[in-house]
């Protein structure tokens, strides 16, 4: 792709993307809503556009949820949330340094989103808390227990505390998997935001597949460890047969297209 298309293509999603955040967000400080749930459908219908303003391309496996539930995914960039909630709303849990972001925080702190501090015990106790009303008041929470992106090649060990919540109140965990075709989107190592959402914005689209795995009721007596064990191996699973499938695609594509070059009295 010419610099000049990537540039072409940086301008207009990052244009489309700020506009239609800057609405949501007009829309927020001038109509407050009224409960969790309408907060979680607003936020999913505007996620939706910037999605939609980003050209992500999103395939979806499964089942969505319908009512209460706790979504726990594995992470590889800032755009899983988008990614997710475009198809399904829910309450996302998001890194307290979120909360700063021009807009993005303003956005999120309008619509109920929860930012929780991980090194701060007292306020990862607020965030459990803040979790178990939402769930109580019939909304879903989406949440990322591996608490940092990973390069989408394995899943990370799963913070529990979420998953005790869930546990109490009855609520069942759903876990998603999410995979995207360019191994390049993880972000990283690190990686400041800017020059990475640079490169991102300047794709033509970006292709992504989400999972929904079947729900998962808690189990009586289940340590809040185990029901987390359960949600992070269902997407290991997922992931890895997304992968095989994938590299089965690939193979097939690439023999088509060796196939398309020889002489037809070769093909026959």
């Amino acid at each position: 792709m010419s610099a000049l298309r990537q540039m072409l293509y940086a301008a207009r999603h990052v244009g489309r993307g700020l506009f239609h955040a800057l609405a949501e967000l007009g829309q927020a400080r001038m109509s407050p809503v009224r409960s969790p749930r309408e907060a979680a459908e607003r936020l999913s219908r505007g996620i939706a556009a910037v999605a939609r303003a980003h050209d992500l391309e999103i395939s979806v496996r499964g089942e969505l949820p319908h009512g209460p539930a706790l979504l726990v995914a594995n992470h590889v960039s800032y755009l899983d949330p988008i990614a997710i909630l475009s198809q399904c709303a829910a309450i996302p849990i998001a890194k307290g340094d979120v909360a700063g972001w021009p807009i993005i925080g303003a956005v999120g702190r309008g619509l109920g989103v929860v930012f929780v501090q991980r090194d701060r015990p007292a306020k990862r106790v607020a965030t459990l808390r803040r979790v178990h009303d939402l769930l109580a008041a019939g909304a879903p929470v989406l949440n990322f227990p591996e608490g940092t992106t990973t390069r989408g090649t394995h899943v990370a060990p799963f913070w529990r505390g979420t998953f005790g919540i869930a546990q109490r109140l009855g609520v069942p965990v759903v876990p998603v998997a999410i995979r995207y075709r360019d191994p390049r989107l993880a972000w990283v190592d690190g990686e400041t935001f800017l020059p990475h959402y640079a490169r991102v914005a300047a794709r033509e689209r970006i292709d992504v597949t989400l999972t929904f795995c079947p729900a998962m009721p808690p189990r009586t007596g289940e340590p809040p460890e185990d029901y987390a064990l359960r949600a992070r191996n269902a997407i290991a699973r997922a992931l890895q047969r997304r992968g095989e499938h994938d590299a089965i695609v690939r193979g097939q594509l690439s023999a088509s297209r060796s196939d398309s070059i020889l002489s037809p009295a070769r093909r026959g």
